[in-house]
């Protein structure tokens, strides 16, 4: 009965590893020339075949991309793996897509699971509930590419792409605020995540440099990100319940945006009493009963810069060490009331 040659038989025959074997026939560059030239023409020689499953089990080439998001009926992550996939569909490679609902569980199981499955790198924005970085600090000392995007973990070195989050809310917040607005509220995600922190920065930051403080009092995180009604209508009746209630609302996300013009709408809030602007990639957003001006991240554009990040690292022959955060402009669309 055949049996086709193995790496450990090549191994076995020039008394080298089976590690140093498989580095050599992938052309690595930590193996001399001259041992990669011996196992080479020693496979030729014995007609050495590569197993693909095999293959992916030794060297993680399946050419699969693993994407992890949180919520895939959000318009903004959607666009985001419509433009990864735009170019790991012309350089050959398959997506694999999974949502965490935010969940921290859920997430590391979903990553477990791709790991386990052998997909080339991960590109990946983080959940809400996450707060420790442990699984994917593990997987990334372990040599698996990771590329974030939008919620990004500082503590780990690799390529990132973010939105211009605090530039956004420092130019949107002081528009509101030369429109005459003056108690204007912030509606955030979760407080821990990168684009929480950003935003609320450049909030404050142009409340500052306009001269009006920024009470605690008008700020109010919703953790679920959105997928709680009942969360960001509780948050929305404690702000217009204040003393001096808000003029104008600033909402920092995308889904976010959408369950607080559904409370506003239920709650019976007039357009004229309230000012909102929000984050939002929804299409069709300009069809909206309530009116709301908003800022639309670049999400297709950020899709297609993560995947050309993350074939840098699976591609190269070389370990990278410089790794940049690519920061990308949003756009901000007023309400014609609040135009510049």
């Amino acid at each position: 009965m055949y049996k086709p040659i193995t790496l450990k038989d090549i191994a076995i025959a020039l008394d080298l590893s089976p590690s140093t074997v498989s580095r050599a026939l992938r052309d690595t560059y930590d193996i001399s020339e001259k041992t990669k030239k011996l196992v080479n023409d020693y496979a030729t020689l014995v007609n050495y075949q590569s197993n693909p499953m095999a293959a992916g089990l030794r060297s993680k080439k399946s050419k699969s991309i693993g994407i992890v998001v949180p919520d895939l009926a959000n318009s903004f992550f959607s666009q985001a793996i419509s433009g990864i996939e735009s170019i790991a569909e012309k350089e050959g490679y398959h997506t694999i897509i999974s949502q965490t609902k935010d969940s921290y569980h859920k997430e590391i199981e979903v990553i477990n699971h791709m790991a386990n499955r052998y997909v080339d790198g991960l590109i990946i924005t983080m959940s809400s509930e996450t707060t420790e970085y442990t699984h994917l600090q593990q997987m990334h000392k372990s040599g698996l590419p990771i590329v974030f995007f939008d919620r990004i973990v500082d503590e780990i070195n690799t390529y990132k792409v973010v939105c211009n989050n605090f530039e956004s809310c420092y130019k949107a917040t002081t528009q509101l605020i030369e429109n005459g607005k003056r108690n204007i509220a912030f509606l955030a995600n979760a407080p821990q995540l990168s684009i929480s922190k950003e935003r609320i920065g450049g909030y404050k930051t142009a409340m500052t440099d306009q001269l009006i403080s920024s009470r605690d009092e008008l700020i109010k995180f919703c953790p679920s990100g959105g997928s709680d009604y009942e969360e960001v209508e509780l948050a929305i009746k404690q702000l217009m319940a204040l003393d001096e209630s808000p003029d104008a609302i600033f909402v920092a996300g995308d889904r976010l945006s959408m369950a607080c013009l559904r409370a506003v709408k239920n709650l019976g809030i007039k357009s004229d009493e309230l000012s909102i602007i929000g984050f939002s990639n929804v299409d069709i957003i300009d069809l909206l009963q309530t009116p709301i001006s908003h800022i639309r991240q670049r999400a297709f554009e950020m899709g297609q810069i993560s995947m050309t990040m993350l074939l840098k690292i699976i591609e190269t022959k070389y370990p990278i060490t410089d790794f940049e955060t690519k920061v990308i402009d949003a756009d901000i669309f007023w309400m014609e009331h609040l135009s510049v």
